[in-house]
């Protein structure tokens, strides 16, 4: 059964720094489109960076701050979250999807398309 696992997250200081993982089980990493979303009772689900193999995109907000990889061999992607800051609060899922689907800030995310991860609370304190 194909699922993702994620770990990872918790509580940081702003200015600190956190990392999440998320492990590929029973499909291959570099087949598909991994996305981070978070969410937040404010803005709902948003996708912050996005990787497949060599591509990676981010959005705005936290470009120079958050650096997304792949390790092929551990069938993961991690996002290094640095310089937090408490609007960084939220929910953080890992989400596979077969094409890049999500490209601008605002595209509205789909709970219902692709493989999703648990998701994890990050907690940023001031």
């Amino acid at each position: 059964e194909a699922q993702l696992v994620q770990s990872g997250g918790g509580l940081a200081q702003a200015g600190g720094s956190l990392r999440l993982s998320c492990l590929f089980s029973g499909f291959n990493v570099d087949y598909y489109w991994t996305y981070w979303v978070r969410e937040t009772p404010g803005e709902g689900l948003k996708w912050v960076s996005v990787i497949k193999t060599d591509t990676t995109d981010y959005i705005d907000s936290v470009k120079g701050r958050f650096t997304i990889s792949s390790d092929s061999a551990k069938n993961t992607v991690y996002l290094q979250m640095n310089s937090l800051k408490p609007e960084d609060t939220a929910v953080y899922y890992c989400v596979a999807l077969g094409a890049r689907t999500y490209n601008d800030e605002q595209d509205r995310i789909d709970r219902d398309f692709g493989y999703w991860g648990q998701g994890t609370q990050v907690t940023v304190s001031s």
